[in-house]
């Protein structure tokens, strides 16, 4: 691509964006060697790799592949022989970190990048001499103690050597026969050696080496000839250990020299994966989508959106290649007519370069051989050209290069010179593009090229709207209208006297009076048009949403409907299993009582059972009145104690808790049970016991009904207790012998309290908690006598 263009088009502003998002100096670098291409399966590839790069950052968004440091002089260096600094080696193991983490991260996902995964894997595995990097340097260039064997032993002779001289100088200058003779009582290093600070006066009283003095000469430091010999070993030390480490530096460069070329083209790898996460960052940025890449030259863009653009943008719809090859744009000034421009081209220029662009979904895009634009003033001062010169210059050129797979882009066709000749010449060099079969966008103010498309075939209009009632633009884009300046229009809103106004008309020829106020009516019928379309489809919206709504509650009400009926089903077959259960149990006390009574007897039990099996009958049948009340007189209260009567189960009670909430327990026989007081009646003197019948169906129905286990939790203690009191009653007189009462672990306290009062119990034989598959401590298995 000419790169006059790119500039003309501000592609190198998009690049410079593209490059914040970057975070190396080999990403940077890829960015800003960023071109256009040609080659339609590289485009293609490029954009898969943006997209899959931009679904890393949706799915994974924590993902992060920084960490290492840009290598490469250190590599060129190390493979001439030198030797790393510290630091050097430490950026180095950092990098060589990065590889290993980045290259683990796509092994552990085979498939779902591929096109990253291709070049991760191109990364090599550096574990070993990561490993060897990371253990001998330390963050800040510092090597670490157990870099060798060699060099820990070094040190810790060293620290011995160095406190020794340390204790041996302390003792000096805590003497007192020296105190006096010293300027501070204090041990410090001149030239490497421990030494103390002494009176000038008394050099003599103080036999040693002088290192040094102070600027005024009143002290001077003397390494005292007592510590000469150990501050010697040290000295012997600190040269040992300066050779051990640079041996150790030397042998750890060597192994980064030995893998030098696979590091650079790891190096490579890395940046490439840079360049394209910056890719898919800018995209995200942009809320840009990957076009959809056509066979053929041509273009269809869909709420397109010039990228240097900020704020609240009017995005354009254009198409280009379909039914014509020719877009002759009209307008007034500051309409947007150039912006449209910049935005297709650029966004052209985006897509060859594997950049996701700024648009709507399903926004195509066809590989353009060439891009050739003319926008903008290039008057050139230096070359003495005006600027219609300048912008004529640029057409030759373009004129020169242009072919059948070029767009071309031109501003103010036939601009800067006499609006005639102008107009001539723009429709020739139009009419020669067409013929070339190029792709050409123009914008123009001459009301002659909107003439030349109307005659012409592949040429079309278009215009940037402009608001007949405010008189400003909306930048929307209009394809197949021609557009008018409006200067009347703006020039009256804008204060120019009414007369001077007409008297401008009046110049005009009637022709074109007409044709102007034809056109502003078809504009203020097309904007009119609009508002009542986009009324239609806001009105069109909320009936669809109402629609969608009453479907909704339509569904629901089915749905409630079938739930309804679902319950009532199952309500009646359980009713239906239960008289089942009844008739049976009924027809085997009614053969056990005629295999075992006389015929009297015999007559008197199939009275019963018939009885029972009508009042089966009763219960069954839809709206069924209610049982007539049992005769008897209802106490208006009871005391602790007192013998009731339950006609409910022919049976005789003693009550053994005042009533609470309308119930009384009463005891009847083992069981406690809680009955409504107005269940209850004051017992007859002749009241015979005729309840084994009742008595048997009521622990048929418990032992239908009652679970193995209780479910305590979240129970307190007390409330708990009252209901493993009543368990246990419905447990006993359903026959059962082993009950699991569910407590769950916690704190313990609610399974003590249970297990206390199961002590005292007379109902239970033995309780023990859970074995495994049983819950465990959570749960207290308890056996009933």
């Amino acid at each position: 691509m000419d790169e006059r263009t790119l500039k003309r088009l501000e592609y190198d502003k998009v690049l410079e964006h593209l490059a914040r998002y970057t975070i190396s100096p080999l990403g940077r670098e890829r960015v800003f060697s960023l071109r256009p291409v040609t080659d339609r399966q590289a485009i293609h590839t490029m954009l898969a790799q943006t997209t899959q790069a931009r679904d890393l950052l949706r799915l994974e968004p924590g993902t992060e592949f920084g960490g290492w440091h840009d290598i490469r002089q250190y590599l060129q260096r190390v493979v001439r022989g030198a030797v790393l600094e510290p630091q050097e080696l430490f950026e180095t193991g950092q990098t060589l970190g990065a590889c290993r983490r980045i290259r683990k991260f796509f092994t552990e996902r085979p498939g779902r990048y591929p096109l990253l995964e291709e070049i991760a894997l191109t990364i090599g595995n550096f574990t070993e001499l990561e490993k060897k990097i990371t253990r001998a340097i330390l963050p800040g260039g510092e090597i670490a103690d157990d870099a060798s064997a060699a060099l820990s032993t070094i040190r810790r002779r060293l620290q011995r050597a160095q406190q020794q001289v340390k204790e041996q100088l302390e003792s000096i200058v805590r003497s007192p026969a020296y105190q006096k003779y010293l300027q501070d009582p204090i041990v410090t290093i001149r030239e490497g050696r421990y030494v103390v600070p002494v009176k000038q006066e008394y050099r003599a009283q103080v036999p040693g080496i002088v290192h040094d003095q102070s600027a005024s000469g009143a002290t001077l430091f003397i390494e005292p000839m007592a510590v000469v010999e150990s501050n010697n070993e040290v000295r012997r030390l600190q040269v040992a250990e300066k050779q051990e480490i640079a041996r150790i530096l030397g042998e750890l460069s060597g192994a980064v020299a030995a893998r030098g070329e696979e590091l650079a083209l790891s190096l490579e790898a890395l940046g490439q994966l840079d360049f394209i996460m910056a890719r898919a960052r800018y995209s995200e940025h942009l809320d840009a989508v990957e076009p959809r890449l056509l066979p053929a030259p041509r273009l269809n863009l869909r709420q397109a959106r010039h990228p240097l653009l900020s704020g609240s943008v009017v995005p354009i719809s254009i198409h280009l290649g379909y039914q014509f090859d020719t877009l002759v744009i009209t307008g007034p000034n500051t309409g947007g007519k150039t912006v449209t421009l910049k935005t297709v081209g650029l966004l052209a220029l985006m897509a060859q370069s594997g950049l996701h662009i700024p648009a709507g979904e399903g926004s195509e895009l066809g590989v353009f051989d060439e891009v050739f634009a003319d926008i903008g003033d290039e008057q050139s001062i230096e070359q003495s050209l005006s600027t219609f010169s300048s912008h004529l210059t640029n057409i030759v050129q373009i004129l020169n290069q242009v072919g059948q797979g070029s767009l071309v882009l031109l501003d103010e066709l036939g601009a800067g010179t006499d609006p005639a000749e102008g107009a001539a010449l723009a429709q020739a060099i139009l009419e020669r593009l067409h013929e070339m079969g190029a792709k050409t966008v123009a914008t123009t103010h001459y009301s002659e090229l909107k003439n030349f498309a109307y005659a012409r075939e592949r040429v079309e209009n278009a215009s940037v709207e402009f608001d007949a009632v405010t008189l400003k633009p909306t930048y929307r884009l209009l394809i197949g209208k021609p557009g008018s300046s409006n200067a009347f229009e703006i020039a009256r809103r804008l204060g120019l006297a009414p007369d001077l106004v007409e008297r401008a008309r009046s110049f005009m020829t009637a022709e074109q009076v007409q044709v102007a106020d034809l056109m502003q009516q078809l504009e203020r019928a097309r904007q009119q048009a609009e508002r009542e379309l986009e009324e239609a489809r806001r009105m069109r919206q909320e009936a669809e949403g109402l629609k969608e709504r009453y479907r909704a509650l339509r569904d629901e009400l089915a749905a409630r409907r079938e739930s309804i009926l679902a319950r009532a089903r199952e309500e009646a077959r359980q009713l239906v299993k239960r008289a089942r259960q009844e008739s049976e149990e009924a027809i085997r006390e009614l053969r056990a009582r005629l295999a075992d009574e006389a015929a009297r007897v015999r007559e008197e039990a199939i009275r019963e059972a018939r009885e029972k099996l009508a009042g089966m009958q009763e219960r069954l049948q839809v709206g069924a009145p209610r049982p007539k009340p049992e005769p008897g007189v209802i106490p208006e209260s009871v005391s602790v104690g007192q013998t009731v009567f339950l006609p409910r189960f022919n049976q005789r009670g003693t009550v053994v808790a005042l009533p609470e909430a309308g119930e009384v327990q009463v005891q009847v026989g083992m069981i406690k049970i809680n009955v409504p007081l107005a269940e209850l009646r004051l017992p007859a003197e002749d009241e015979t016991s005729r309840g084994e019948v009742r008595v048997a169906s009521l622990v048929q129905d418990k032992t239908r009904s009652i679970s193995t286990r209780l479910d305590l939790r979240g129970l307190r203690a007390e409330e708990a207790l009252q209901e493993v009191e009543k368990y246990l009653d419905d447990a006993t007189l359903a026959g059962l012998s082993r009950v699991y009462l569910v407590h769950g672990k916690g704190t313990g306290a609610l399974r003590a309290a249970i297990q206390q009062q199961l002590k005292t119990d007379r109902r239970v034989k033995s309780f023990r908690l859970g074995e495994h598959g049983e819950g465990g401590a959570g749960v207290t298995v308890v056996e009933l006598v």
